[in-house]
């Protein structure tokens, strides 16, 4: 035992003198990381100050390890050596003994992430060891820092945009703790942008050299992290980034021209807000056809994976965690989300049903959402007509108008403007087909059939809110009968909508049965002679299904009884 002390007391000493020398020599003062034995210094002091669990020796080095944290920071722009290790070590030491040294790790986590983690995210092992740091530590950075990783969310991404599925794992851990009421909004949009960041990133690696290597050396000569945070720069303050000359799209040129400003905000490092995405920009466009028409990156290609995986992270915990107002507030932004995604075809598809799943799982939990966003759901059934995946989202918005009634019987108002809007997209159709009239006009006659079917199925979604909507409004009953019987008398309609809006008719002059079918979802309040279909199998119920009458169309001539249908076995059969 003595031994072991006694050996433990010679190696502190010897890696104190270690970190004493390397603070004395001048040709480290510029590049302290370089020194290859400091790094195993630092993480051998810190394993005696945890064993031996004294508050004097955490003080002794605490002093050194301050100072040697200031001088890396200070020589990282000179540095030819990566700091990322280095640093990582001293932070550990900062949180793990921060109490009894009364150092706020603070300033200096921060620090890390704007100096450091800003110029070496692309290094695959200073990012395996960042990501390792932030789990290992998640519990005290959520109670005593909990604003540091949702400040970082844009720096984060860039991390897992470059270094892709291997950090997936590791990742996800720390995901959860990325998520603030402050980061919650901005961070939608950059989850689906990832493949653009990944696009944008490797633009600037075009552009300007390699972001990754064996050797930070190698990266150093290069232009690309004095670009990343010149552009960082011209983001934050609108400044512009000086015109070196030459044809900005050589793949030699060491600047990126300034009609790129459209990718400034996927490169910066911290959240400062929601911030606009420009489709509709020809920079941005012209950049999504050349990703197209060009052989997709692995680095693309793992961002196209990895991007329905987070999502799926994001959307559950905001079910589980966040608050109503935040999740009334991301709804629109799925809205308009949904017809612009990177794209490519599986990608689009993947990402705009975990869209649409969500949206529907939000109004079942609260159906109100429907009668607070009436305008903006309102707008998109306006667009139903211009692409495919505005119909499909137009579609799903229909059948969450009709399942939840508007919003709810308290919200009349909402209930007869979402009515009204739905009435117009059924006229509207009833006397031609719009749907797909910004499509080429030369299309065969498979795309014609297709977007006759795509408009079939959806009347057939207006046809049904409208009825549900009257049954759970009845004031809107009168109107719903004048629709639906346009409906019934158009030549023009396709079959499967005229039988839906002929089914309807035949049930709203059997109100209990209409109420039963088309009213409310479970769990919400029904009227009396209503059938609750969950107590079916052990409750009679008083109407006779229509089954029982031979698919009869059209009320029942005469007031069924039972024994009209089934004789009673003392009946004498007639010979």
């Amino acid at each position: 035992m003595a031994k072991e002390q006694e050996n433990r007391d010679r190696d502190w000493d010897f890696h104190l003198r270690s970190l004493s020398l390397n603070a004395r020599d001048s040709s480290l003062a510029n590049d302290p990381a370089s020194d290859p034995s400091l790094l195993h210094s630092v993480k051998k002091l810190h394993e005696i100050c945890k064993a031996e669990k004294s508050e004097d020796l955490v003080a002794r080095v605490y002093p050194h390890m301050n100072k040697l944290f200031q001088r890396s920071v200070a020589s990282l722009s000179q540095s030819r050596t990566s700091n990322g290790l280095l640093l990582l070590a001293i932070l550990q030491i900062f949180l793990d003994f921060g109490e009894v040294v009364l150092h706020d790790a603070d300033a200096s986590l921060r620090t890390f992430f704007r100096s450091c983690l800003s110029r070496e995210f692309a290094d695959p092992v200073v990012a395996e060891a960042t990501v390792d740091f932030l789990y290992l530590n998640r519990k005290k950075l959520l109670s005593s820092f909990p604003t540091l990783l949702p400040q970082f969310v844009p720096l984060l991404l860039k991390l897992i945009a470059w270094n892709g599925v291997k950090l997936e794992k590791s990742f996800l851990k720390i995901f959860p703790a990325m998520m603030s009421p402050g980061s919650f909004l901005p961070l939608f949009p950059s989850l689906v942008d990832l493949p653009i960041l990944v696009v944008a990133l490797e633009k600037v690696e075009r552009s300007s050299g390699s972001l990754i290597g064996s050797s930070i050396a190698s990266i150093q000569k290069s232009t690309a992290p004095e670009m990343l945070l010149a552009l960082m720069d011209e983001a934050y303050t609108g400044s512009t980034i000086e015109d070196r000359g030459g044809d900005s799209e050589t793949e030699n040129n060491d600047t990126i021209d300034v009609a790129d400003s459209l990718f400034l905000d996927l490169l910066k490092d911290e959240n400062d807000g929601l911030t606009e995405r420009h489709w509709t920009s020809p920079g941005m466009a012209a950049a999504l056809q050349v990703a197209m028409n060009t052989p997709q990156s692995e680095r693309l290609r793992q961002a196209l994976q990895l991007t329905p995986r987070l999502l799926d992270m994001y959307f559950g915990i905001a079910l589980r965690d966040v608050n109503n107002s935040l999740i009334c507030a991301l709804i629109p932004l799925l809205m308009s989300r949904n017809a612009t995604i990177f794209p490519d075809k599986v990608f689009a598809y993947e990402v705009r049903k975990r869209l649409l799943e969500f949206m529907l799982a939000a109004f079942q939990r609260s159906p109100d959402f429907i009668a607070l966003l009436k305008k903006p759901i309102i707008d998109r059934l306006a667009e139903a007509y211009e692409n495919p995946a505005k119909t499909e989202l137009a579609l799903q918005l229909c059948w969450a108008i009709g399942e939840y009634g508007g919003g709810g019987l308290s919200h009349k108002d909402a209930a007869r403007e979402l009515f009204e809007s739905l009435e117009l997209l059924l006229y509207e159709n009833l006397s031609s087909s719009r749907l797909g009239l910004n499509q080429d006009s030369t299309l065969s006659s498979n795309g014609a059939t297709f977007r006759k079917s795509s408009q079939a199925r959806l009347l057939c979604f207006v046809v049904t809110a409208i009825a549900k909507l009257a049954t759970n409004h009845r004031e809107l009953l009168p109107r719903a009968r004048v629709s639906l019987g346009k409906v019934a008398r158009s030549r023009n309609s396709d079959m499967r909508v005229w039988r839906r809006a002929h089914d309807y008719l035949g049930l709203m002059n059997e109100p209990a049965i209409c109420m039963s079918v088309l009213g409310p979802p479970s769990g919400y309040e029904r009227s009396p002679g209503t059938v609750n279909w969950s107590e079916g199998g052990s409750k009679m119920i008083a109407h006779i299904p229509f089954y029982i009458l031979s698919e009869q169309e059209g009320p029942p001539f005469h007031d069924f009884s039972f024994s009209d249908i089934f004789p009673s076995k003392e009946r004498e059969p007639v010979s």
